[in-house]
């Protein structure tokens, strides 16, 4: 069982670094044109303090090296897609940024690592931290929900891509199915809505993919963030599976 539950692992871990890089267009078109546009960077923010919370997860529960591996080299992604923001977003998202990033991915973080370390031990500390990364990962599928309310209400899948939504399927099956193998329900249960919401989405793209929009979409760049971020916080989570 031990062979099965590390080879899920693996390939899920997989699955969540091209997560972790999906939006990397996004960002090239950021660096080329010198401009954040519409795009918003709280998710990537949040994003950041997720794969924050996992690593430290990873770190502390025993057997939970790829956990921990594969949510630092998303910490390092984030931390550049948020240095972009610092960059080149206008002069005040550049403030809200900043103090975003102090309040949630310093503060926060390391509120929860001190308190954690110095009043909590063994197995409860353990949940704590994996309680605090599941809750995070479930409020970040706001999202994929968004997105799918856009669907139906424009009749049109130009704001949710198939193949994102394809992934969102298959990263939070493998990790539902880890979770099953290794009995973590910290990770069982956000991966398992993950999985839903992928199967919701499939369904709403064979139903409205050739469907006439009802409205017109206004096509705001920030759309395309949301979604490409929603599919990032999946991977966090899913990276916490190992």
């Amino acid at each position: 069982m031990e062979g099965l539950s590390f080879f899920v692992g693996v390939i899920g871990n997989i699955i969540s670094v091209l997560m972790f890089l999906s939006p990397a267009g996004t960002f090239w078109r950021i660096v080329k044109h010198r401009s954040t546009e519409d795009f918003e960077s709280f998710p990537y923010i949040c994003t950041l303090l997720s794969s924050s919370l996992w690593t430290y997860y990873g770190i502390t529960k025993p057997g939970g090296l790829l956990v921990a591996t594969v949510n630092g080299f998303g910490i390092v992604v984030e931390a550049i897609f948020v240095s972009l923001f610092l960059l080149y977003a206008p002069a005040k998202m550049r403030v809200q940024t900043a103090i975003l990033v102090g309040i949630l991915d310093v503060g926060f973080l390391a509120a929860a690592i001190l308190v954690t370390r110095l009043a909590l031990e063994g197995d409860v500390r353990i949940d704590a931290i994996g309680l605090l990364g599941a809750g995070l990962n479930i409020i970040m599928y706001g999202s994929p929900l968004a997105a799918m309310k856009t669907v139906v209400t424009s009749k049109s899948v130009e704001y949710m891509p198939f193949f994102l939504s394809f992934f969102l399927f298959l990263n939070g099956g493998i990790w539902t199915l880890y979770a099953s193998l290794v009995r973590d329900y910290f990770l069982g249960v956000p991966n398992g809505i993950g999985l839903l919401l992928g199967i919701a989405q499939l369904i709403l793209y064979a139903i409205y993919r050739n469907a006439k929009p009802s409205i017109n979409i206004n096509p705001v760049s920030d759309s395309d963030g949301l979604l490409e971020q929603g599919w990032q916080r999946e991977s966090l989570i899913t990276s916490s599976s190992n």
